[in-house]
């Protein structure tokens, strides 16, 4: 690989990046990072007991839910890339991180939340072919099919982020220790630090944009049309209740995910604020891994009586 293609680690840029602090006042940094600390399990012990229940169960090895509990461990991966350094610089103050660090942690969030958005749209194609084709459901999505819709999701995000990440990272940065307005190295607040033009980066970043959110998001919304056509032809109200449940926890997470990553990467740079950025990036760190596996038990009738009789069998084989 020629020195184009590397990464800018030499002496004449930044060696380090420093995160900005929350507050500076030690009781309030108690508290937040008591409160994100809190956060953080239950995001680990939520999708856990999903991943748990669906492979503990052989009800739950289903198509279905073979890709919710990749999505769950993809929660867990998206905020640890994040949350243990994040909770280090709380109570540690303006740490600094090595630059290779810093483009380690963009590569890998941007990996992850964009396999994320591509598995949300392969979940939306399983739930069409499910209730639009269902005489041909188990002929289409095989364990094989299943499989290789994963690992595309996967080996796509990969390339479209090794792209950017080294992109970004090519630029030259003044300065031997730059502060970035975040809690961690995302491309916009990485990019304002540049010294040199990054017209090409804003566009690549914005034709990334389109491949890992947009089209995403319009094949979803086709596949939901042509659910909902399907839905309203079912004669059985129970049938119709049914079939709508098993979309609606999905449309929940979706919505909520394509949403903020819309509003961080896909506006315009001069109408974003640096504040709004990192409030939103707090959202679809903590919020949406969260609120997968809340949605997901709470409106999905199979995934409780999973847990509960995973958990009844685990008391049982533990009592004397």
């Amino acid at each position: 690989m020629s020195s184009s293609n590397t990464f800018n680690l030499n002496q004449s840029g930044p060696t380090e990046f420093v995160f900005q602090v929350f507050t500076t006042s030690r009781k309030i940094q108690a508290l937040l990072f008591c409160f994100f600390l809190l956060l953080y399990i239950m995001i680990l012990c939520g999708n856990t007991a999903i991943i748990w229940a669906v492979y503990t169960n052989s009800s739950l090895r289903t198509p279905m839910y073979f890709f919710l509990s990749n999505l769950s461990f993809l929660e867990i991966c998206y905020t640890t890339t994040v949350v243990p350094l994040m909770l280090s610089n709380i109570f540690g103050g303006q740490r600094p991180i090595p630059l290779a660090a810093c483009a380690a942690q963009m590569f890998l969030f941007c990996s992850l939340g964009g396999t994320d958005c591509f598995l949300l749209t392969v979940m939306a194609y399983d739930r069409f072919v499910a209730i639009c084709h269902p005489l041909h459901y188990t002929l289409i999505m095989t364990q094989k099919r299943c499989i290789q819709l994963v690992l595309v999701s996967l080996v796509l995000a990969v390339f479209l982020n090794l792209q950017l990440t080294t992109l970004v990272f090519n630029l030259p940065f003044c300065g031997h220790q730059l502060q970035i307005n975040h809690f961690l190295c995302d491309v916009p607040p990485v990019l304002r630090l540049a010294c040199g033009d990054t017209r090409v980066h804003q566009a690549v970043l914005f034709v990334v944009g389109i491949i890992a959110l947009t089209i995403p998001f319009v094949l979803i919304s086709i596949s939901y049309i042509f659910i909902a056509n399907a839905i309203l032809h079912i004669n059985s109200a129970e049938g119709r209740r049914r079939a709508f449940s098993t979309c609606s926890s999905h449309l929940c997470v979706v919505l909520l995910q394509y949403g903020c990553c819309t509003l961080v990467y896909m506006r315009p740079r001069s109408s974003t604020s640096e504040d709004e950025e990192w409030q939103l990036a707090l959202v679809y760190t903590f919020v949406t891994p969260l609120l997968n596996p809340l949605i997901y038990t709470l409106r999905n009738k199979d995934i409780k009586d999973a847990l509960k009789k995973s958990m009844s069998c685990k008391i049982l084989s533990e009592t004397p």
